[in-house]
C-alpha cells in the first residue's frame, strides 16, 4: 500500500516548524522521510517532514504548530509494529520519540521505573533485573519495541498468561494532547482510585489521542528461578487439549505457548532439523517461583504432560536453558520468512475453549484457497497468531487480492466466534476495514466521541481506524 500525494512533500511550513521547534531537529531529507514512513508491514507513505524531538518541550512545541495550522501528525517510537499504525497516511508531520530514551528512575522501594517513550523495552527489563525487580510485559520484539509503542498498542507477550499485558503495569502517564497542554494522569501510587480511568483510555490507543511523553511502571520482585517443559505432540488437537489439561489441574504457568506443523517445519529447515524433535505441534510450559520448590513442581508438572499424549517432553532446569528455549521460539517468525513467502502477521484471539476450532478453520482455510497458514502463540489465553504466508504478495495483484478475501474470510469467523481482530498489535491500517464489524455500533460512536473531545481537529494519526 505505497501512498504518495503532493501534500506530503515539504511545503512553506516546514521553515516555520524549524524555527518554531528547533531546526537541528527536524529533517526534510528524502531519504529520513522515507525511512520513518513504515513499519513492519508494507505500506508506506512519505511525510513533509521528520521532528526527531529529544524532550517534552519539543513535542508540545510541534503539536502547538501543528494545532494552530491544521497539520496531521503521526507519532513513531521504534518502528517495529506490525499494522502499520505509525504510517503517516496524511503526509504532514512525523513526530519521532525514539531520541526520548532515558530511563529515569527504577525505585525499588516503591515499585515503580520512570521511563521516556523512546526506551527499548529490553533495556529495560535489564535495569530493573540488576535490582531484583521485573517488569513483565515481553513481546517477542522486546529487543528493538520501545516502551511507548508498547503503551500504545496495550502490547502483550508470553508470560501475560500470567501476569497480565501492558495496561496492568501502567501506574502514571504524561501526555502532550493535540493541542500542546500537557496532561499528567495517575502517578506512583499502586492504587488510585481518583477520578476517571484516563490511563486507559491512553492505553491501547494508538496514537490517536495524544503523544505519551513519560510513564510511570509498576515493577514487581524478579522471581527467583524459573523453570520449563518443553513436549511435542502428534497433532494440534491433543497439544490443545494438553493446554486445558494444564490449567483445568490448577497449575498456572508464567507462560504457556503452542506451536504448529508448518511452523515446526519452516523452523527445521531454517535453524536445523535437529534444533526441535518430530512433531506436528508443540507446547512450551514456563513455571517461575522459589528455588527451593520448584524442581518438585517441575516434577509434577512433567508427570502431568507425560499422561497428555506427547510423543517427547524435555526439560530445562535453570535461566541459560530457559533462555534457549524461549530463543528458539522468537526465532519462529524469522523462520516463516525465511520461507520466501510474504508472512501476514495476525494476532487473532478466540476463547481458549476454541483453539481446535480455529486451527481446524484455518487447515479448512488453507485447502479452499492454497494458502500456507502457519499458527503459533500464546495458548494460555487464546491469541494465537494466524500467519498467512503468500507468494509474492507485493507484485501478484492475483495472490495479494486472494490474500487479502481470505483474510476477510478468517476476521469474519473471528467475530463470529466471540473473539477479537486483535490482542496485541493494534488495528492499525491493517485491521481497519473489519474495526466496525468488531465492535457495537454505540461502541463505535464513543470512540468518535472520545477523538473529538480530545483531537478536534483530527490530526493525530489520521487515516486510522477512528475517522
Amino acid at each position: 500500500m505505497a501512498v504518495s500525494t503532493d501534500y506530503m512533500e515539504p511545503t512553506e511550513w516546514v521553515n516555520d516548524l524549524a524555527i518554531e521547534v528547533d531546526p537541528e531537529i527536524v529533517s526534510t531529507e528524502a531519504e529520513v522521510r522515507e525511512t520513518f514512513g513504515t513499519d513492519r508491514w508494507h505500506a508506506m507513505a512519505r511525510p513533509a517532514v521528520v521532528v526527531q524531538a529529544e524532550t517534552v518541550e519539543q513535542v508540545q512545541a510541534t503539536m502547538r504548530f501543528a494545532y494552530e495550522h491544521n497539520i496531521p501528525v503521526t507519532t513513531r517510537g521504534a518502528g517495529v509494529g506490525y499494522v502499520g499504525g505509525c504510517v503517516p497516511m496524511q503526509g504532514g508531520i512525523l513526530l519521532s520519540v525514539a531520541k526520548m530514551n532515558s530511563i529515569v528512575e527504577v525505585n525499588a522501594e516503591d515499585g515503580v521505573a520512570v521511563v521516556e517513550p523512546g526506551v527499548i523495552l529490553k533495556d529495560l527489563l535489564d535495569a530493573t533485573a540488576e535490582k531484583g525487580w521485573y517488569y513483565p510485559p515481553d513481546p517477542a520484539s522486546l529487543k528493538e519495541c520501545s516502551i511507548g509503542g508498547t503503551i500504545a498498542t496495550n502490547a502483550g507477550g508470553p508470560r501475560c498468561l500470567k501476569y497480565g499485558v501492558t495496561r496492568h503495569y501502567i501506574l502514571g502517564l504524561e501526555i502532550v494532547l493535540p493541542n500542546g497542554e500537557l496532561l499528567v494522569t495517575g502517578g506512583r501510587c499502586h492504587k488510585n482510585k481518583t477520578g476517571l480511568d484516563l490511563i486507559g483510555m491512553f492505553v491501547g490507543s494508538e496514537g490517536l489521542l495524544g503523544v505519551i511523553v513519560k510513564a510511570t511502571l509498576r515493577i514487581v520482585p524478579l522471581p527467583e528461578a524459573r523453570m520449563m517443559l518443553t513436549a511435542t505432540y502428534p497433532d494440534f488437537p491433543t497439544a490443545a487439549q494438553a493446554v486445558n489439561t494444564i490449567l483445568n489441574s490448577r497449575w498456572q504457568p508464567s507462560a504457556l505457548e503452542i506451536t504448529d506443523g508448518f511452523t515446526l517445519q519452516a523452523a527445521r529447515d531454517y535453524l536445523g532439523a535437529d534444533k526441535l524433535p518430530e512433531g506436528d505441534a508443540h507446547l512450551i510450559v514456563e513455571i517461575d517461583g522459589r528455588q527451593e520448590s520448584l524442581p518438585a513442581d517441575l516434577a509434577a508438572l512433567h508427570r502431568l504432560v507425560d499422561e497428555t499424549g506427547a510423543i517427547e517432553v524435555a526439560e530445562a532446569r535453570d535461566d541459560a536453558a530457559c533462555e534457549a528455549v524461549w530463543q528458539l521460539r522468537r526465532e519462529f517468525s524469522y523462520s516463516l520468512r525465511a520461507t520466501g513467502l510474504t508472512k501476514l502477521n495476525e494476532d487473532i484471539v478466540v476463547p481458549r475453549s476454541k483453539l481446535v476450532e480455529l486451527v481446524n478453520f484455518a487447515r479448512k482455510l488453507q485447502e479452499e484457497t492454497g494458502i500456507a497458514i502457519a499458527c503459533f502463540g500464546h495458548a494460555g489465553d487464546g491469541n494465537i497468531h494466524t500467519n498467512l504466508m503468500v507468494e509474492d504478495y507485493e507484485t501478484n495483484t492475483e495472490n495479494r487480492e486472494k490474500a487479502d478475501a481470505a483474510l476477510d474470510v478468517l476476521f469474519n469467523w473471528i467475530i463470529e466466534q466471540d473473539g477479537k481482530i486483535t490482542g496485541e498489535h493494534g488495528v492499525g491500517l491493517a485491521k481497519k476495514r473489519w474495526f466496525a464489524d468488531a465492535v457495537s455500533p454505540v461502541a463505535m460512536d464513543v470512540h468518535r466521541r472520545l477523538k473529538r473531545a480530545l483531537d478536534p481537529t483530527g490530526i493525530l494519526n489520521p487515516g486510522k481506524f477512528i475517522e
